[in-house]
């Protein structure tokens, strides 16, 4: 995590890292002003913190109570050398806890993670840059041998040399990217979360058997998606890059809607508008740009390569993000290994969805075959022996697909998880099954996975699968765990062989989607140094519904995004005109609108947790439609999940709206006590959102021009370094 410091006033100091800010001081013995813990308070802190955390997080999994559990750390410091010190902490904890939770949850505190890495003894590099924010070189696995030549299956280069060049694109575009997280909590089994420490809204998991092919994984991940913007999707770029020579990709073509709103001539293919527009529903207006919201230049459209006869065909930005996600892209070394790894990963969800969906029982993969892969069952047994079942099956379908699943079972819970690889190659799918369902989670996080169900709206239903695409967090069909397989089991291989064993697979993996009926469309980027592709199967590889083009379109931010950014800048007109629009549009009122218009607003602040519900009820405030606003309040107050203190700022407007609107009460009558109960400043912002002298309560003004909007600045200064590779290249 990068942590940057700001030099304050006297001593104090500002420690900024991703949303957060933590200020410093000394006390005023020691010449400061004593206005806040001094760095040593934070640090001892940390440790007492961190063991709490963890036995809140031992208490939930098992429903035990912690209002009665009190914990206290002490530090003990040795008199003839104040460095070296005891940290003791002690718990308390009621009559009624059993022993065996007991030892639970003293054993919980030994895994706090500060108390590790002091026991470790963390090293210190203390240097001198030019430029903090120039200084981009990668900050990843230490000591890993540059000489090195570890070579996987599926890589045409050692893990080694693809991590070298990989973290030497990223240092050039001037990103400085950290690994924040690492687990390996069963044998052979590793991932890692990566992440731009400027901008940590741009991040990826790896996974593999070792550190290193994680780590290659991970890196492999952040290069395909900054390649084809995905860390960017839905989020609003600015009006600089909306008027940009290009906006997307230097190949990118602009189409405008023809006669009576119709989709432009020049995009798709008569194949592809038999799936996105078989009704003729579909409009121009509905594949306007999101992210530049130019809608005057027309259809930001991107040129990909029709598999069958090699012409170009242009596809919409809009489309390609509303319903494909990540869903057939990756990175490669070669391009045949990252086509291998996009056709890959659109056989696993597309087989994956038949699966759920048919509510399928697959056949159990024999012991037998198992025990060739010694390093995959060893990872099996430990889980196993930590209390989880596991299920591993066959996922080919009787052989067409090259696909694998390892199922894991929670009887503590009643939840399971059941997780899907693809390769051609049979023990590659399967070990890319078992570090998918591991990726990223603890044994704690093994407790929150969904129970299986006979109700098969819950597992059919659309939203399902998106949740299975996600994280593999969807519901499955109790059908699933039948005895009674519906296809045979098959040792199957799809896998090639020699120098050119990807090229053969990705041939291989065509092949499967021509013999099905299916048109494939592929992009090829080179711009960042790397060789990148995507692939689109229409009708195949989609993540959401093709109705979602209509129906639920993310460019529907170009109605609100301009008109919220400019709330307090609004006249009357202007707001009655924004209400008007958001009661008509049917959008969930508990939807935030931060995903509504694209904006990376800080998380702890009002915008960040603003609902659409919420800017009804502060529109209705500053119109004075008083009636409105209690109904609203009142909704928000029973279904409220925002802050402690929005609450209470709502239960204090709540009680003077009451008022207010009643005809035999005065305001004068209760004011005291209201204050009493609800302290001076809320209501002094209660009564002032009545009066008009408070408008849009918590909301700091800002615009389309984004200011006072660090954390998506960042995340646009991000997409600048992209923006600027390409334009040289091009140049």
């Amino acid at each position: 995590m990068e942590i940057k410091v700001n030099f304050l006033d006297n001593l104090r100091l500002e420690a900024k890292f991703d949303d957060f800010t933590v200020v410093a001081d000394q006390p005023i013995r020691y010449k400061g002003d004593g206005s806040a813990p001094g760095p040593f308070d934070y640090f001892l802190a940390s440790s007492a913190l961190c063991a709490a955390y963890f036995v809140k997080l031992y208490c939930q999994t098992r429903d035990i109570p912690t209002e009665n559990i009190r914990l206290s750390q002490n530090n003990i410091v040795d008199p003839e050398n104040r460095y070296q010190q005891i940290f003791k902490i002690q718990v308390e904890l009621p009559a009624d806890i059993s022993e065996k939770d007991r030892q639970g949850i003293l054993r919980s505190i030994e895994r706090c993670t500060v108390k590790k890495v002091v026991q470790t003894g963390p090293e210190f590099v203390i240097e001198e840059v030019e430029n903090l924010d120039a200084d981009a070189q990668a900050l990843l696995l230490p000591g890993t041998n540059p000489e090195a030549s570890t070579y996987i299956a599926g890589k045409d280069l050692p893990l080694e040399q693809t991590i070298a060049n990989l973290s030497g694109i990223l240092a050039g575009l001037g990103m400085k990217i950290e690994i924040a997280s690492w687990r390996n909590i069963v044998p052979n089994v590793w991932s890692l979360h990566l992440r731009d420490a400027h901008s940590p809204m741009c991040f990826t998991n790896g996974k593999g058997a070792t550190k290193e092919s994680a780590l290659a994984s991970a890196l492999g991940e952040f290069i395909e998606r900054l390649n084809f913007n995905f860390f960017y999707n839905d989020q609003y770029w600015g009006e600089e890059l909306a008027n940009a020579a290009f906006v997307h990709h230097p190949d990118e073509r602009w189409f405008q809607p023809g006669h009576d709103d119709a989709l432009p001539a020049e995009i798709l293919d008569d194949h592809c508008l038999e799936i996105y527009n078989p009704d003729g529903e579909l409009r121009g207006s509905h594949l306007y740009d999101t992210n530049s919201g130019n809608v005057q230049r027309g259809i930001c459209s991107l040129p990909f390569v029709r598999q069958s006869d090699g012409e170009v065909v242009y596809f919409p930005s809009n489309l390609i993000e509303n319903l494909f996600l990540s869903n057939g892209m990756s990175a490669g070394n070669t391009l045949a290994e990252a086509q291998v790894q996009c056709l890959s990963e659109i056989f696993e969800r597309a087989v994956k969805r038949e699966i759920l969906e048919g509510e399928l029982a697959l056949p159990d993969v024999p012991h037998e075959v198992l025990a060739k892969y010694p390093g995959i069952l060893a990872g099996i047994r430990g889980l196993e022996e930590q209390g989880f079942p596991v299920l591993v099956k066959d996922a080919s379908l009787g052989g067409k697909y090259p696909v694998m699943c390892v199922t894991l079972m929670n009887p503590r819970t009643g939840g399971v998880f059941a997780s899907f690889g693809a390769h051609p190659s049979f023990e590659v799918a399967l070990e890319r099954s078992l570090t998918e369902l591991l990726q990223g989670r603890s044994f704690e996080g093994l407790n929150d996975l969904p129970q299986p169900t006979f109700e098969s709206h819950a597992v059919t239903e659309p939203n399902n699968f998106v949740e299975h695409f996600i994280d593999s967090s969807g519901v499955v069909s109790w059908r699933f765990f039948s005895a009674r397989a519906d296809h045979a089991f098959v040792e199957w291989d799809f896998s090639g062989q020699g120098e050119n064993s990807n090229a053969e697979e990705a041939a291989t993996l065509f092949g499967i989607l021509e013999d099905m009926g299916n048109e494939v469309y592929m992009a090829v980027n080179e711009h960042l140094g790397a060789t990148a592709c995507r692939i689109l199967v229409p009708g195949y590889s989609e993540i959401y519904p093709v109705e979602d083009l209509i129906w639920d379109n993310t460019n529907k931010a170009l109605l609100f995004r301009s008109d919220i950014l400019n709330l307090h800048s609004l006249n009357t007109m202007g707001l009655r005109a924004l209400l008007r629009r958001l009661e008509d549009s049917e959008l969930d009122d508990y939807s935030d609108i931060a995903t509504l218009i694209g904006i990376e607003f800080d998380d702890n602040t009002a915008w960040g947790q603003l609902t659409i519900l919420e800017l009804k009820l502060l529109i209705c405030l500053a119109l004075k439609k008083f009636a409105d606003a209690k109904e609203l309040v009142e909704a928000f107050l029973q279904y409220n999940d925002n802050t402690v203190e929005r609450g209470l700022f709502y239960q204090a407007l709540n009680a003077v709206l009451e008022v207010q609107l009643d005809k035999d009460l005065a305001l004068e009558d209760y004011e005291v006590n209201f204050r009493r109960m609800f302290g001076n400043p809320r209501m002094d912002a209660a009564l002032g959102c009545l009066d008009g002298s408070v408008r849009f309560y918590g909301l700091t003004p800002t615009s389309l021009q984004l200011e006072g909007l660090e954390r998506h600045q960042r995340l646009i200064d991000s997409y600048r370094k992209l923006h600027a590779a390409r334009a040289r290249v091009v140049a």
